[in-house]
């Protein structure tokens, strides 16, 4: 339990969790310099390399989702990462933007990051990312070593979690079942007294 990752903050492959943070980070840096990027280097750990590391189309949304550049092009671009940014639709808007970054990108390994990721005393997921323009300049190296979800972050991430638990539930629920979910499932003695079946009723749209 107390190795558990929560995916909070994207709907992205975990591998690539920390790489969108970095993006979201470095957008206010480019929102109005994309066309002067010449290069962005993604420094990250073997397994993202082999595992979502990809080049050329993508055929559908799971294959973008699975695309540690698509998912550092859309928050540079944007600013977030929405499971709609992954849908056809939206690719088909934005593909020559988000394709123009993706030529862009070179990622590199770095030892260190596969390392602590495979220490189990660490299990880091660490991403950075930094970006070169065409005069010369760059922004600063940006990287995040673990994602909100992780272990090491949880006193920052259980707020977040919180926040996405109520909003899934606002979109099943009227406002009224929501607070008595939420209100049952912050309160760890009474939830542990509730009886599975009436917890499980709290779940079942009227």
């Amino acid at each position: 339990m107390e190795n558990i990752l929560f995916k909070i903050s994207f709907p992205a492959e975990f591998h690539a969790q920390t790489a969108c943070e970095a993006a979201v980070i470095l957008h206010p840096m480019v929102d109005d310099r994309i066309d002067d990027i010449e290069k962005i280097v993604l420094t990250t750990h073997d397994s993202a390399i082999r595992i979502i590391s990809k080049e050329g189309a993508l055929a559908n949304p799971a294959d973008r989702d699975h695309c540690l550049q698509y998912m550092v092009a859309v928050p540079l671009l944007t600013g977030d990462l929405m499971a709609e940014n992954y849908e056809d639709d939206y690719h088909e808007q934005h593909h020559i933007l988000i394709d123009g970054l993706r030529r862009k990108m070179v990622v590199v390994e770095d030892p260190n990051y596969s390392k602590d990721y495979h220490n189990p005393s660490k299990r880091s997921i660490a991403n950075a990312i930094q970006i070169f323009f065409k005069d010369g300049s760059s922004t600063d190296k940006v990287a995040v070593e673990y994602p909100i979800g992780h272990k090491r972050r949880r006193a920052e991430g259980i707020p977040v979690l919180k926040a996405k638990f109520r909003a899934s539930v606002a979109t099943r629920f009227i406002d009224s079942r929501c607070a008595d979910i939420f209100a049952l499932c912050d309160d760890q003695k009474r939830l542990e007294q509730t009886p599975v079946n009436e917890f499980m009723d709290l779940f079942v749209a009227n």
